[in-house]
């Protein structure tokens, strides 16, 4: 088993006992909470007659199901009937529980994923949880984050700890330059395609190495975020000055003495220079190409330039999945994903819905046009993200070449709100997820790229190399 990992220091210092299933109880330092997996906890909390264990340990935001389209945002009742019961019971669970609540007319609403950073309530160290799979994005700080599910997330209200296995721990050292036009997506894309959406069953992943600790803390959290795309639950990275520079002056960090003091504590849950791993492997990225999806998993993915691989060429365990992938996106093996058509583009989510990812994409976007017959969304990951862009005037950017510049929410992510595809609609997204039906209709194809290759694609019409592009060194 692994030794002296951070990993290891954050579960071991969280572990409260061993139950007698074997599984451990886990102390839970921040718990994050949305309106989907939540009303019914909280209603089973009454039923017992249970009061929320540590309120100032929660913070609520709403995210998946709420409307993006501005002309409609703040129209109450929501027009879906079932969104609005659970963004009622989220608003009345909150109050009557002190907890922290970041709703629908909050200057911090957002995504919960980047909603928890914008505010500084995610921190190294430590435990967090959120009945959401993508939680695994809060280990780019260096805390151990996973996703719980709903009778899990009513344990935690209740008791402030959940039932754990703990795992193994991965290190993957990635190497390499990015050159320009390549970014953190297309190493975490690159990290899926070798290793699989099932490698990293049963293991927590520790990224490092030189290209890692290269990157902003934005950029880490594109990482992180898709771990479980990988098939491990939990991904993080050491923490460092870049995230202790990130974190200073945000709502929730400490500030003078009492900073330097959790910065040391930070430093000390770094894994050490020997520490020991169940199982270590190497990611070359120096040179990659920007990754585009050919198929319906995050694994089945190529370098832009690089031809679709034909079934026949793939090991014998993936040639069925790969042909029943390419019937249904109606790619081409032999070719490149270069010009293959497009109806929608689609920036924001968890993954991609940050500041820096908007702002790499407007300098593809500005001084170009959507294509005919292209329908664009650009959907801030929160209204902090949104408010920093238009303060900026990349909204404008996005206006002027007739992108739909939206209010924060998940989106057409996982389309639980009017935002879906529509028919066999070709999406080019900077989601996380292309499995069919994610985005709204069981017709409709989904192909996973960089918020830039998003937006080179609406220019296009078609999946483009944003290397062709003159992006002022923006990328």
């Amino acid at each position: 088993m692994s030794e002296r990992t951070l990993y290891d220091k954050v579960w071991d210092r969280h572990a409260v006992q061993t139950l007698p299933n074997g599984q451990d109880q886990l102390f839970i330092g921040t718990h994050l909470i949305h309106e989907v997996t939540s009303p019914q906890p909280f209603s089973e909390l009454r039923e017992r007659g249970v009061d929320v264990a540590f309120p100032k340990r929660n913070v609520a935001t709403t995210d998946h199901i709420i409307p993006t389209d501005p002309a409609t945002r703040d129209e109450r009742p929501l027009e879906d009937e079932n969104a609005e019961q659970m963004l009622s019971a989220l608003e009345h669970n909150t109050e009557q529980s002190g907890i922290t609540f970041y709703g629908l007319n909050s200057d911090r609403q957002g995504i919960a994923h980047v909603m928890g950073p914008d505010v500084g309530a995610t921190q190294p160290g430590t435990t967090i949880v959120c009945g959401d799979s993508h939680t695994a994005t809060h280990g780019a700080f260096g805390a151990v984050a996973f996703g719980i599910g709903t009778s899990q997330v009513r344990d935690v209200l209740a008791s402030g700890c959940v039932a754990a296995d703990k795992s193994d721990v991965r290190r993957i050292e990635v190497t390499g330059d990015l050159p320009d036009g390549t970014v953190a997506k297309d190493v975490i894309l690159k990290i899926i395609g070798e290793l699989g959406v099932d490698g990293g069953v049963g293991y927590t992943y520790e990224y490092g190495g030189e290209t890692i600790e290269a990157m902003a803390m934005e950029a880490r959290m594109a990482v992180c975020n898709m771990s479980i795309e990988g098939g491990a639950r939990i991904g993080y990275i050491n923490p460092d000055e870049t995230t202790y520079e990130y974190l200073r002056g945000r709502e929730f960090v400490p500030e003078g003495e009492a900073f330097a003091e959790r910065t040391a504590y930070w430093e000390s849950v770094r894994s050490d220079a020997d520490a020991v791993y169940d199982d270590e492997v190497q990611v070359d990225v120096d040179g990659l190409a920007p990754m585009v999806t050919w198929g319906t998993t995050p694994g089945q993915v190529t370098e832009v330039d690089q031809p679709v691989p034909a079934p026949e060429d793939l090991p014998e365990a993936e040639r069925e999945a790969a042909r029943t992938a390419q019937d249904h996106t109606e790619v081409t093996p032999g070719e490149s994903m270069v010009g293959h058509p497009i109806d929608v583009a689609f920036i924001g989510t968890c993954t991609n819905g940050r500041a820096s990812d908007f702002r790499q994409a407007a300098a593809v976007v500005e001084g170009n046009e959507v294509a005919d017959d292209v329908r664009a969304l650009a959907v801030p990951g929160s209204t902090t993200v949104k408010q920093t862009l238009e303060d900026e005037g990349v909204d404008k950017v996005f206006e002027t070449a007739g992108w739909e510049w939206r209010e924060a929410g998940c989106s057409m992510c996982l389309a639980m709100n009017d935002d879906a595809l529509r028919g066999n609609e070709r999406c080019a997204s900077s989601s996380n997820r292309n499995y069919v039906g994610r985005q709204g209709s069981k017709d409709g194809r989904t192909f996973l790229m960089s918020p830039a290759m998003v937006a080179a694609a609406a220019v296009e019409g078609a999946v483009a190399d944003v290397r062709e592009f003159d992006t002022e060194g923006a990328l």
